[in-house]
């Protein structure tokens, strides 16, 4: 490094904090996804999928905006739609505001699902996040997430509140 380099390097409790939080971005969505695929067979993505429509007003949402609320691609949220819609959890249908659309509705069979899948899932969480740190540190974990997703994307309500779609169930 020299005096001339504009690069704002880590300092070294940057650095260990920074691969901390880069491990826990791989593998707390990985165990997860374990734990989901073997107590329900469905991935966490599929998960959050069902929550996202589960909480929504009359289970309905226009495909574009789960994926982007769900954090997938439209090409991947077919896919898993076109999964459900066989499994009877979920009927897609053109939005009768704007034909250009489709909606996604979760069915009482997809309803089911979702509220079978959640107490192991919640459980997985809780003894995942919210044991490891303790309840004195979840504001600070909430505050410290609320942070890094505001810089990621202004734009975009944070999960939990009321105009993000989601957020009741873990």
């Amino acid at each position: 490094m020299t005096d001339d380099d504009p690069t704002r390097w880590l300092e070294p409790d940057e650095r260990q904090a920074w691969l901390a939080l880069a491990a826990l971005v791989i593998r707390l969505p990985q165990a997860l996804d374990r734990q989901l695929r073997r107590d329900a067979g469905i991935s966490h993505f599929d998960y959050t999928v069902l929550v996202v429509l589960s909480e929504t007003p009359d289970r309905t949402q226009r495909m574009s905006t789960l994926a982007a609320v769900s954090g997938g691609s439209l090409p991947r949220l077919s896919q898993v739609i076109r999964r459900f819609e066989d499994q009877g959890w979920v009927r897609r249908h053109p939005d009768p505001e704007d034909g250009r659309y489709t909606l996604a509705t979760l069915t009482d069979e997809g309803f089911d699902a979702i509220a079978d899948a959640a107490p192991g899932h919640v459980e997985t969480v809780r003894r995942l996040v919210f044991d490891a740190i303790g309840p004195d540190r979840v504001d600070g974990l909430r505050d410290i997430a609320a942070s890094i997703l505001t810089v990621i994307d202004p734009e975009a309500p944070l999960p939990g509140s009321a105009d993000a779609g989601w957020g009741r169930q873990a």
